[in-house]
């Protein structure tokens, strides 16, 4: 099925073609990313979960340790 096209729409079909091939490049470089933007921001959020459970801990500790103190006084 060798289908014969005139010098025009061969060249159209070749600007077609690079047109689409650059279109879905860009698209995977998008998705790639939004993958790494995403892996970031999921990093951030556990990043901070960790800090802000790090700085409870550490008041109620010196919470902890001044209520002792004053008991002892």
């Amino acid at each position: 099925m060798t289908e014969n096209h005139t010098k025009s729409r061969q060249t159209a079909e070749i600007a077609f073609a690079k047109t689409q091939s650059q279109f879905l490049a860009r698209g995977r470089a998008i998705d790639e990313q939004d993958a790494i933007a995403s892996a970031r921001d999921e990093k951030t959020i556990r990043l901070r979960e960790a800090r802000l459970t790090r700085e409870r801990e550490a008041r109620e500790s010196a919470t902890a340790a001044l209520v002792a103190k004053r008991a002892r006084t």
